[in-house]
């Protein structure tokens, strides 16, 4: 793959100089493990039902998603029974659950039947003193305890020390030690629960995680400081072997990173091969609006319903002398890559005469030059007065007030 992809995206080409990509250091093979049916589910106000998580655990295998993090099952019944639904459909993805360093939630776990499970325990000596009232000695008995018996009934062991990112960094490394010798730790979760990494300290991590440990290192990262995506491809380029995502980006606080904008940004700007069928990212996208009832910012990357148009004269013409020639002159990636619709000119105060001839085209309406030079000036007053761009409703009763003069 190249910074220049026909009918997929064109991207600067210094992200592929040999300068550049000398310094990436990416696993032979990087997996998603996409959690929104537990971190996505914990934002506030998230609910969703046994069939509303089948229906996503099927959709997430659908395009590939490597990993489906089902649920906690300890935090109910209903958790439980869909985690179970989930495992007996049968999936190509891996199916794994969130459970804390206990042996009764590790055979809870099992009693499911999933794949492997995340044993979580509170990384930072700060919040396991202050918040947990716990010791670190304590900390370690228990991930000990558990971790291992995971392992003793066949499930593969994800540990992982929330706000691990906050922690010093011997701590943190003396503290996985310890879990790792008399327990077992399949692979190890970076976790920065409040997103307080900057990507160049998430690398750092990463690359202190692999010198002292052997087993495979897994990003999950948030988006309290909006740098979600950033931190983890840091992450992946320092040799994290999986990205946890949520779709839409939703989970706790300020979310998550995001499945497609990692996803495609991996593919596009790093040339690293997901297995993700990006053309269905939107298809995901809506159903998770759907039924978590939390909208997608209009403009947000990938996901967001407004991504591909223009209101403003200048790049309207430019799209318009464009598009048939090369679409990607005039965006970052082709719009049916990720599932997105054709790039549409809306109509406002910004406007030029393309947008207007785009809209009348769409009304079927003909008009002469100086009715375009009138009707276009109407249209931005209209706009200024209602403040947003138009519909066509208000495009046709601009028509109807032309024709009356």
């Amino acid at each position: 793959m190249g910074y220049r992809e026909d009918g997929k995206w064109w991207v600067s080409p210094a992200n592929y100089t040999e300068e550049v990509t000398s310094n990436y250091n990416f696993a032979e093979k990087i997996e998603i493990l996409d959690t929104t049916l537990r971190d996505g589910e914990q934002q506030p106000g998230i609910i969703f039902t046994r069939d509303e998580k089948v229906s996503i655990a099927r959709k997430l295998a659908e395009i590939g998603v490597h990993r489906i993090e089902a649920g906690t099952p300890a935090a109910s019944q209903e958790d439980a029974d869909a985690i179970k639904a989930i495992v007996d459909e049968g999936l190509d993805s891996k199916i794994f659950c969130f459970s804390r360093n206990m042996v009764k939630d590790m055979e809870l776990a099992k009693s499911l039947g999933v794949h492997g499970v995340l044993a979580e325990m509170i990384g930072s000596e700060q919040m396991l003193r202050y918040g947990k009232k716990w010791t670190p000695e304590q900390a370690i008995e228990a991930c000990v305890e558990a971790t291992r018996a995971a392992h003793e009934m066949g499930m593969y062991v994800t540990f992982f020390p929330a706000d691990g990112s906050r922690a010093e960094l011997n701590y943190l490394l003396d503290f996985v030690q310890a879990v790792a010798e008399g327990g077992h730790i399949d692979s190890l979760a970076l976790v920065d629960t409040f997103g307080t990494f900057s990507p160049e300290g998430a690398a750092f991590m990463v690359r202190k995680l692999k010198e002292r440990f052997d087993f495979p290192i897994e990003a999950h990262f948030h988006s309290d400081y909006d740098l979600g995506v950033a931190t983890t491809l840091a992450a992946l380029v320092a040799g994290a072997e999986v990205a946890h995502v949520t779709v839409n980006g939703i989970g706790e606080r300020a979310g998550s990173a995001p499945l497609g904008a990692v996803a495609l940004s991996l593919e596009a700007l790093y040339g690293q091969k997901t297995g993700i069928r990006l053309e269905k990212l939107k298809e995901l996208s809506e159903m998770v609006v759907e039924y978590s009832k939390f909208p997608v910012w209009p403009i947000k990357a990938v996901d967001g319903d407004r991504l591909f148009g223009w209101e403003t004269g200048l790049p309207s013409s430019l799209w318009v002398n464009a598009k048939e020639t090369n679409p990607l002159i005039m965006l970052p990636y082709h719009y049916t890559l990720t599932g997105q619709q054709e790039p549409v000119l809306y109509l406002g105060k910004k406007s030029g005469k393309d947008n207007l001839k785009y809209w009348l085209d769409k009304a079927g309406v003909e008009i002469d030059d100086d009715q375009k030079k009138e009707l276009l000036q109407m249209v931005k007053a209209r706009s200024i007065e209602m403040k947003r761009d138009l519909d066509m409703n208000d495009f046709k009763s601009l028509l109807s007030a032309l024709g009356s003069r």
